[in-house]
């Protein structure tokens, strides 16, 4: 599982270290809402981390983890932190362009 250089951490997320690491070892989270670039689709997705430890994820994980939440609306709400990131910086609302450009290595 790749996670993102500057990984958006969503308001009412405690302890995201320890949160990582439950994800990497497919450990149960039932509060944890993952943003993930999806590289088959080339756009962002919302996850419950649940979803991350079915048999499917654990060996097709997701591009990269851009961002965790607690809750599917802080998970909306990181995502339009990141489009006024990005119309701040670009002056477009082009997610994964501007997220690929801070990050390219772990990106794709």
């Amino acid at each position: 599982m790749k996670f993102y250089k500057n990984l958006y951490i969503g308001d009412t997320v405690k302890k995201p270290e320890k949160a990582i690491k439950k994800l990497k070892r497919h450990k149960k989270q039932p509060w944890l809402y993952v943003i993930a670039y999806e590289s088959e689709t080339d756009r962002l997705s919302v996850y419950h981390s649940l979803m991350l430890s079915q048999w499917y994820y654990k060996e097709n994980p997701p591009g990269c983890i851009v961002g965790l939440a607690n809750g599917r609306e802080e998970a909306f709400d990181v995502i339009e932190q990141i489009a006024q990131e990005s119309l701040a910086a670009t002056g477009q609302a082009q997610l994964v362009t501007y997220l690929s450009g801070v990050d390219p290595e772990n990106f794709h």
